[in-house]
């Protein structure tokens, strides 16, 4: 048995290996565009500290240029981030703050990725079963009602879905906060208080974020649903015996799950994209409200850094994904241990 096991194990590993070397290519590759995109913009960084100062004038522009390393040529000023970044140096900022990048990314990390993060949960916890038993009750009155909240659900956009939240619990109930991520007297709270505080100031962000990715989850999940049950090996399953629940959970389950993890390692990208705004309408302190305010001062350091980090994200969630594959289905890892 252990020598059988030896080789898939060996396998998958070199599976591994050679994927994360290929996304590191894509890595360099994403770099590449994105550098050469955010340079193409009007404006640059210099021209929020000298259009805004009347004492400013084409010298100290200049100073500023040279100061940024912008009177280089492109491929140069890239070479140079480059070198950078495998030592894990985003560089500085371009703002008035010159803070370090990577400083003001980990400050502002934790919030992005942990609503996120919940909100996902939430929705797997909610689409799955709904997608299951809307998909096993098929064209029945409890489909057609999960179908139309569902397409409500997602015709709506998100930034209005928020502003009628606000509305609602907000300024008619008064039950949770519409903005900020803490209130006035948080200091002064003990623990249990500062944690209801987070979570009352959260609630909101965090519905939105799950309605938007309930909808088309679920109807993926039904979608994969249906297109299992009506595979041979089902049928073969019903014939010997078993229960609607053991072919359901056993046999069915895990198969129609696999587009489902390709669904969730695209929908990485979200972490940082989708954050941009939902954090600006509830003011959070986010990773997309910081990527949001470097775009409109061109700072081009920190919108790199932002650009690296939604990269690896998505990479990274496309190798979960992969390697989910092989727990799910355990075909792929015969298949990968074999060659």
């Amino acid at each position: 048995m252990r020598n059988s096991r030896t080789p898939q194990l060996f396998g998958v590993l070199l599976h591994i290996l050679k994927k994360t070397l290929w996304l590191l290519l894509v890595l360099l590759g994403i770099t590449v565009i994105s550098f050469w995109i955010i340079h193409l913009a009007p404006g640059s960084p210099t021209d929020m500290e000298t259009t805004l100062n009347p004492l400013a004038g084409a010298a100290s522009r200049q100073r500023l240029e040279e100061l940024y390393g912008l009177n280089r040529p492109l491929y140069v000023q890239y070479w140079d981030w480059l070198v950078r970044l495998v030592h894990f140096d985003f560089g500085n900022s371009m703002s008035v703050d010159s803070r370090p990048v990577l400083t003001k990314i980990l400050e502002r990390l934790p919030l992005t990725v942990g609503m996120n993060v919940i909100s996902l949960m939430l929705t797997l916890l909610i689409a799955v079963p709904v997608g299951i038993i809307s998909a096993c009750r098929r064209n029945s009155l409890l489909d057609k009602t999960i179908t139309v909240l569902v397409f409500l659900g997602f015709a709506m956009p998100s930034f209005w879905l928020a502003l009628l939240l606000m509305l609602l619990f907000g300024i008619e109930l008064q039950w949770l906060p519409i903005s900020g991520l803490t209130s006035i007297n948080f200091e002064h709270l003990d623990l249990w208080g500062k944690i209801c505080d987070l979570v009352r100031h959260l609630a909101l962000p965090i519905l939105v974020y799950t309605v938007g990715g309930l909808a088309g989850m679920s109807r993926y999940m039904r979608a994969c649903m249906l297109e299992t049950l009506r595979q041979d090996y089902i049928l073969t399953a019903r014939a010997k015996g078993l229960s609607n629940r053991a072919v359901i959970m056993r046999h069915a389950l895990r198969n129609a799950l696999l587009p489902v993890i390709t669904l969730l390692g695209l929908s990485v990208p979200g972490l940082i994209g989708g954050s941009v705004i939902i954090e600006s309408i509830f003011a959070l302190p986010g990773l997309g409200q910081l990527f949001y305010g470097a775009v409109m001062a061109r700072d081009y350091t920190m919108i790199m850094g932002n650009l690296v980090l939604g990269a690896v994200l998505t990479l990274m969630g496309n190798l979960l994904a992969d390697v989910c594959y092989g727990i799910v289905d355990p075909r792929i890892r015969t298949e990968r241990g074999e060659r």
